[in-house]
């Protein structure tokens, strides 16, 4: 009896092992045809079926926003102590620090707008320009500044003393230099001026260019390995030609016989930052001609700029591309400010538009269109924020949706009412040894 009992102990234990082992079996089978339903079904219901609240439809769109929003912060630039205060956000990146002149390369951090990229010779050595002549534009000798900007290699160009460079020839840059005229008073004048042309990564900073002629119908060198003829250059302060990722910041630019700075012929990614403008009439031209259609990939940010006494026109005359017009202090006018044809987009945020005294000249737009042609009423030109005075008004067109200047949009717009202080230093500064710049 004893052992009869054993048994059917034994054969309900080797019955639950055995249902135990039919379930476990069953729900592996249901697991491994899920997984199979998983493998085999699309990216988009994978997604859809692990989504959760914080989940988002394209990560990479979010992730380009959440970058461009953290390197037009100032909070990116790690100022600490260093901050002026000023709202100024270029400025607040580098001007505070007493060692600016051992900290030089710094500054190729502080870019904002589309030219934030340009890190010019900021991964390369120093070269001190000592001697301001230009003997000899095919040979040019070390130590001049047309030897520097030849160079194939990385440079960060100072110079050694105040020095007035006439030019006999436009001055042909490489690519991935830095002009940088802090420390020193250098003026590029009466002669050719600064040619930026099939290139990358060109930073100037700290320049008085003005006076720039007309030359050309000669040799001139571009690099170590190559020189060429030349025909004859306009006689632009800055001619970019076919280039991206450049910053022009903190020159003063005057009196040249074409424009004071000009970019065409597919050129991008640009910053044109706290530059003072005097005493010129067709300023800056951004687009080679309505019929060049590869401008339509330009971007150009233009901002903390002094447009001041004796100018004209074209500050900046756009075709296109896309133009954000932002902080600016336009003082003087004699015929219109912003310009454009061939459907440029134009964002104008937080400007201070000054209007002149002629009552036939108070408009801020001009565009450029044949007689009877009734187009431009759809091309995106917005003014938002910006505070006109005495008569000025800006004629906006086309749609006035966000989305619609997202292309044309770079750094967030401060107040308008802050102009004066963000713009109270534009132009070449005067900076010393061992003190605040």
């Amino acid at each position: 009896m004893a052992v009869s009992l054993k048994i059917i102990e034994l054969l309900a234990f080797l019955t639950l092992l055995l249902l135990a082992n039919v379930i476990a079996h069953t729900d592996s089978i249901e697991e491994i045809q899920k997984l199979k339903s998983i493998r085999n079904s699309t990216m988009a219901e994978r997604l859809e079926e692990f989504k959760h609240d914080d989940a988002v439809d394209d990560p990479e769109a979010v992730a380009d926003m959440v970058y461009m929003a953290t390197r037009n912060s100032t909070e990116r630039r790690k100022l600490g102590f260093f901050s002026c205060g000023t709202g100024n956000p270029m400025d607040d990146c580098w001007r505070c620090d007493r060692n600016w002149m051992r900290n030089r390369r710094r500054l190729a951090d502080c870019a904002i707008g589309f030219g934030r990229n340009a890190v010019g010779g900021r991964d390369g050595r120093y070269y001190v320009v000592s001697n301001p002549a230009d003997d000899d534009p095919v040979n040019p000798r070390p130590g001049t500044l047309r030897h520097a900007v030849i160079q194939d290699r990385p440079l960060w160009i100072v110079f050694k003393r105040d020095m007035v460079i006439t030019l006999k020839q436009e001055l042909i840059m490489n690519s991935f230099k830095t002009i940088d005229g802090r420390g020193a008073n250098v003026h590029i004048a009466n002669g050719g001026c600064i040619t930026i042309q099939f290139v990358t990564n060109i930073i100037i900073h700290g320049l008085h260019i003005h006076d720039c002629k007309r030359t050309g119908n000669a040799m001139v060198r571009s690099s170590p390995s190559h020189y060429g003829w030349r025909t004859m250059a306009d006689g632009d302060g800055i001619s970019i030609f076919g280039s991206s990722h450049i910053w022009i910041d903190h020159n003063s630019l005057s009196s040249c016989t074409d424009g004071l700075i000009d970019a065409i012929m597919g050129s991008t990614a640009i910053t044109i930052s706290n530059n003072y403008f005097t005493h010129h009439n067709e300023v800056m031209l951004l687009g080679h001609s309505d019929s060049y259609a590869r401008d339509r990939v330009m971007q150009v940010t233009i901002a903390y700029n002094h447009f001041g006494i004796g100018l004209i026109q074209r500050m900046p005359r756009c075709r296109h591309g896309y133009f954000h017009v932002v902080n600016n202090d336009y003082t003087s006018w004699q015929m219109y400010a912003i310009g454009g044809s061939a459907d440029p987009t134009i964002n104008s945020q937080g400007n201070r538009y000054l209007a002149p005294t002629n009552p036939f000249a108070k408009e801020v737009t001009k565009r450029v269109t044949n007689l009877g042609d009734r187009r431009w009423r759809h091309w995106n030109w917005r003014s938002e924020g910006d505070l006109m005075l005495n008569g000025a008004y800006f004629r906006p067109s086309g749609r006035g949706a966000a989305a619609s200047y997202a292309r044309a949009s770079s750094l967030a717009a401060k107040s308008s009412s802050l102009v004066a202080t963000l713009t109270s230093t534009a132009g070449a500064l005067r900076c010393r040894r061992g003190m605040a710049c």
